[in-house]
Order: structure tokens, then C-alpha cells, then sequence
């Protein structure tokens, strides 16, 4: 308990406006550090990709753990924490409120507190509910995921990291599939026609940027493919436009050899512009290989294509 030493003088005196400006500004970043130390002590350390184990002094993820996540300096973050009066951009404290995973209140809220505007309104959800989950789990032996307009990997089952790829490995801040499509090293899969897929995933990804351009997170993500692939700057300057494909793929597993697989693309409307793609078999023979990778038996899957 604090004791709170005893004041000779109680009456209330009034600040000039000058005195008044400063102290609201210092209490706004006091409030501006309290939260975010509160959003980030939620995170358990396994949701953002980081070992459970070690000695931690606080709950949830360290300011250094966040920094890395967000892409900002470790001592930049720790000022801002701290109620510090240093500059704050729009655009890293998009990447911050990315990183604790903010809902829409709660980025208006920090982005309030920042004395900033907040930029475009996102229609999409940054928390996907557990019956999504539980959805993309039914759907086994097929491999399925979930995927925003920006090709960021939300969600996916055991069926994709045994029969596709292990996500689980990827680290999360590496989740996208256009990053591990062209610039991963850990894009083990392999895709018969290749070329094509990826001409038609940069197509897609350019005809929803549509809908996104000038808001930072996407700048970001074409700027560092850009740096990272010449495939993706050679296919980015095509300027072609595709939706979402839906035709059959062959896809070359490790154990299993060729695969058949349609993709069955559900879109998740009440959670904004997300879609969950599930690979459903094209043939009994992709079918038996599907169980036998994911060792289940018995009746099909739900989702088929109709």
C-alpha cells in the first residue's frame, strides 16, 4: 500500500494553459505505455512463436520480443512503453498494434493516446474466433488455411503442415504466402507448374491491393518482396489482375508423389476480407494418399466440391 503524504493546502489552484497542455500530454503517454505493457503482458510467449521456457520476469512477451515482431528498435519501443516523449509514426504503430494482435477499439484507442489519425479502417479481423479452428480441424486429411486479401496465414490445420508444408516452423512474423512463396527458404513443397501458380498469386494479390493501397502494412510487404525476390518484382511489373483460383493443382509431396488436389475457397464474411481455402482430393487415388499422410480413415471429409 502507498501512503500519501498529507498536503497543506488542498485547494485547487488553476494551471495556466501552457502547464495544462504539458501535463495532458504526459498523462496520455503515461496512459499510451500502460496499455500497450498491458496488451503485451496477454501474449503468451507460444502464441507469437517464441519457446515457452526460460526465466521471465513478466507475463506474456518481453519489449525485446515485441520490437523484433514489430520491426522496431528495441530501445524505441522501450521509450514508448515508458511514457517517453519521442516521435511516433502512423505506420510503426500500425506494426505495433499488428504485433499485440489489437482489435479495432483497441487500435483506436492506441492510435488515440499517440495523438495520431488512425489510417483506413481495416475490414478484417486481427483475432480469428476458436470455431474456425475447429472448422479447418474437421476438414482432415485435406489440407486448409486461412488466408486475408494480403495473403497473410491466420489459421491452418495438421493436415496442411503434414501434407504442404509445416507452418509450425515458420516463424510468425515469416506467415504470408506470397513471403513464403518467393523469399522463404523453409517453402519446401512443390508444385507442378509452378511458374503459373505464382504468376496467379502476384495477380491476386495486386487486384486486392486495390483496395489497400497507401495503408502502410501493404507498402511494407511489396517493399521487402520487392527487395527480397526478382521473380516477384519480375511478376509484380505485369500489372496482371486474377482472383482467387479454384482449378485443379498438382502437387508434388516428398512421401505420397503426385498429388491432384481443387482448392475449395469459403469466405469468411462476417470476419471481413479473409478466406479459408481447403485442398479437397480431385481423385480416389489423392484421396487414399491424403489419409495416409494424415492417418486417418474412414468416411470423406465434409467440405467437398459439389
Amino acid at each position: 500500500m502507498t501512503t500519501v503524504p498529507a498536503a497543506t493546502d488542498t485547494s485547487p489552484r488553476p494551471a495556466s494553459p501552457a502547464r495544462r497542455s504539458v501535463g495532458d500530454k504526459g498523462q496520455r503517454q503515461h496512459e499510451l505505455g500502460m496499455f500497450l505493457r498491458s496488451r503485451r503482458e496477454r501474449i503468451r510467449p507460444e502464441e507469437a512463436g517464441f519457446a515457452p521456457g526460460g526465466r521471465r520476469r513478466t507475463p506474456g512477451l518481453r519489449r525485446e520480443e515485441v520490437a523484433l515482431l514489430a520491426g522496431v528498435g528495441v530501445t524505441w519501443y522501450t521509450w514508448l512503453e515508458q511514457g517517453r516523449d519521442i516521435n511516433v509514426s502512423a505506420q510503426v504503430l500500425d506494426a505495433v498494434a499488428d504485433t499485440l494482435r489489437l482489435d479495432r477499439q483497441e487500435r483506436n484507442h492506441l492510435f488515440t493516446l499517440a495523438g495520431l489519425q488512425l489510417g483506413p479502417t481495416r475490414a478484417e479481423c486481427t483475432v480469428l474466433p476458436a470455431s474456425v479452428q475447429r472448422t479447418l480441424d474437421a476438414v482432415t486429411p485435406y489440407p486448409a488455411l486461412v488466408l486475408n486479401a494480403r495473403y497473410d496465414i491466420l489459421a491452418f490445420n495438421e493436415a496442411y503442415c503434414r501434407v504442404v508444408l509445416d507452418l509450425r516452423e515458420i516463424p510468425l512474423e515469416e506467415r504470408n504466402m506470397l513471403w513464403a512463396t518467393f523469399v522463404s527458404r523453409e517453402w519446401r513443397c512443390s508444385f507442378v507448374e509452378s511458374e503459373s501458380m505464382k504468376l496467379h498469386m502476384v495477380a491476386g494479390f495486386r487486384a486486392a491491393m486495390a483496395d489497400h493501397v497507401g495503408e502502410p502494412a501493404w507498402q511494407d510487404l511489396v517493399a521487402r518482396l520487392l527487395a527480397g525476390s526478382e521473380l516477384f518484382a519480375e511478376l509484380w511489373e505485369r500489372y496482371e489482375v486474377a482472383a482467387p483460383s479454384t482449378r485443379i493443382k498438382l502437387l508434388e509431396n516428398a512421401t505420397a508423389g503426385v498429388l491432384r488436389i481443387e482448392p475449395v475457397n469459403l469466405w469468411l464474411s462476417q470476419l471481413g476480407q479473409l478466406r479459408a481455402t481447403v485442398y479437397t482430393a480431385a481423385d480416389e487415388e489423392t484421396e487414399a494418399k491424403l489419409r495416409q499422410l494424415t492417418g486417418t480413415s474412414g468416411v470423406a471429409a465434409a467440405v467437398r466440391p459439389g
